[in-house]
């Protein structure tokens, strides 16, 4: 699904707020003022007095003044529609509210708007009724992808080779909504969807594309939602999505120490919790893609399960891993991986031999189906798609399972937004935002960014506190192995209150109806326990 991640090695890896002060902090060289507060500006500005829809004015005398740079860009107001959907069984009856949430400095000095899309269930008791935040990753992606492809009241199917770039982006009312059992709150971070800047100078955007400043805004916004809409009483629940596998662990500990906001459960899917794994010449980054590679191969012969890949597993993680670590030094170790490799793939032999069986996930994706001149996809390596420059010597071909969807998505986004909630904001909706991963601050220094610490803090924090961790088989972006040798890493305390699943499907299994409905049965019995 969903998100452009960044290019840490060969092939590149893909990786979709309160009234507390943060001052002070530092990273990347970066000083960080802090975010002060959200969406109540600091007096004696008067913005109420704008029209509800309408971009803010200031009141008195003042509005006669040319409007600021912020009001220039703010976005409108919230719109909150009644809606119903009929379902297979149940009828829904929810309000919806899509608008944002204002971000102030500690100076009382805007920032930057916030978009996010509520559903809350009618009939129901608020302050016992469970609600969950969800965002993508990228960095870079918008809500839209869980929002309209898993979780929402209407989903537009993602059907693999059946989607291309002129489908249609109508949206169908979605039987696998997590909405009978929690309201849902979609999060898109700054620079995503319609949320924006709205301050002048380039600091200001340095503050949200950073792994510390993305976190402190979507935990404040978290916060402040939770304020605006009387519902700090309320179960909490956060899921978060590829490049969100760094950013939930470490939004739900900043809840946790700085925002007094407890968290019940913490949902992640087809995360990425290290990015130390997936660079420069770590030979773990080929124990991880194994497994997954393998299973590309076999589901083309028929349907694969976790369970059908315990073979695989095994040997990734003893007889492969003892011959990497070996080097190509050992040539009979070398040879041995390699032809172990293009057997269990199906890849020529003498290119595995060539490679020393080290596939990197691009050199994988084109040598699968050479002969006929297709490619695989990266979030969902059994999709297929024809490589445009077949006899090219060097790689030059997109991703056939995330390309085609990026035109239906957007456009189903925007008309949900428009026409079904009745909010439309000014400029372009972002659903995969280039120029968000370009900027991003990783961060300087010889640590990569990784959210395993901050898991381990809060599980140990919060003895209540359970995780549900879910992927794709045949997801290359962030392969579903990685993640399992991460976890299983964890003190004997955490694990117990982990649960890990992997289902049929990529980085978006949830496009495969089965896969779907399965993980929907998981997060149900996470928020219901």
């Amino acid at each position: 699904m969903v998100m452009s991640l960044p290019t840490l090695r060969r092939a590149g890896l893909a990786l979709a707020v309160s009234a507390f002060a943060f001052a002070g902090l530092a990273f990347a060289g970066l000083a960080f003022a802090g975010l002060a507060r959200a969406d109540d500006p600091p007096q004696p500005r008067n913005e109420a007095a704008a029209p509800a829809g309408q971009k803010g004015g200031r009141g008195g005398n003042a509005a006669q003044a040319s409007p600021s740079a912020a009001e220039q860009h703010r976005l409108p107001g919230d719109s909150t529609t009644k809606q119903t959907l009929d379902l297979p069984g149940r009828t829904l009856n929810f309000a919806a509210t899509a608008g944002s949430i204002r971000v102030f400095d500690d100076k009382g000095e805007p920032l930057a708007d916030i978009a996010t899309t509520s559903y809350e269930l009618d009939g129901v008791d608020r302050a016992t009724r469970p609600v969950t935040f969800l965002f993508n990753g990228g960095p870079g992606a918008s809500s839209a992808w869980l929002q309209f492809g898993a979780v929402g009241p209407w989903r537009l199917p993602l059907d693999g080779e059946g989607l291309s770039p002129s489908a249609s982006p109508e949206v169908k009312p979605n039987a696998e909504t997590w909405l009978d059992f929690t309201d849902l709150v979609f999060i898109d971070p700054v620079g995503t969807g319609y949320s924006r800047v709205i301050a002048s100078g380039e600091d200001a955007r340095k503050r949200f594309y950073s792994v510390d400043g993305d976190v402190n805004s979507i935990a404040l916004v978290i916060r402040r939602w939770l304020e605006k809409h009387n519902r700090l009483t309320s179960p909490k629940f956060v899921a978060g999505e590829s490049y969100g596998g760094i950013r939930g662990p470490k939004v739900v500990r900043q809840l946790q120490i700085q925002h007094g906001v407890g968290v019940k459960g913490l949902i992640l899917v087809s995360p990425l919790l290290d990015f130390r794994e997936f660079a420069g010449t770590s030979l773990l980054q080929y124990v991880a893609t194994l497994p997954s590679y393998v299973a590309v191969a076999r589901e083309a012969k028929g349907p694969v399960k976790r369970t059908d890949l315990a073979d695989v597993e095994a040997y990734a993680r003893g007889e492969f891993l003892a011959d990497l670590v070996k080097g190509e030094a050992d040539k009979e170790a070398t040879n041995r991986l390699a032809d172990k490799v293009a057997e269990l793939t199906g890849l020529d032999p003498a290119v595995s031999r060539k490679l020393a069986g080290r596939f990197d996930v691009s050199e994988f994706r084109r040598e699968l189906d050479r002969k006929n001149g297709m490619v695989t996809g990266r979030y969902d390596a059994s999709v297929r798609g024809f490589d445009p420059y077949p006899d090219s010597s060097s790689s030059r071909f997109g991703d056939p399972s995330g390309d085609a969807l990026q035109a239906p998505l957007t456009s189903a986004a925007v008309d949900v937004l428009t026409r079904k909630l009745n909010w439309r904001p000014d400029g372009s909706y972002e659903v995969l935002n280039g120029a968000v991963e370009r900027h991003w601050d990783f961060g300087g220094g010889i640590n990569p960014p990784q959210s395993l610490s901050e898991l381990r803090q809060i599980l140990a924090t919060d003895a209540k506190l359970n995780v549900l961790v879910a992927h794709g088989l045949f997801d290359l972006a962030t392969p579903y192995f990685g993640t399992k040798q991460a976890l299983d890493q964890l003190p004997a305390f955490a694990t117990q209150r982990v649960k890990f699943v992997a289902y049929p499907g990529g980085h978006m299994f949830y496009s495969r109806d089965g896969s779907r409905q399965a993980f929907r049965s998981e997060v149900e019995a996470l928020i219901r326990e």
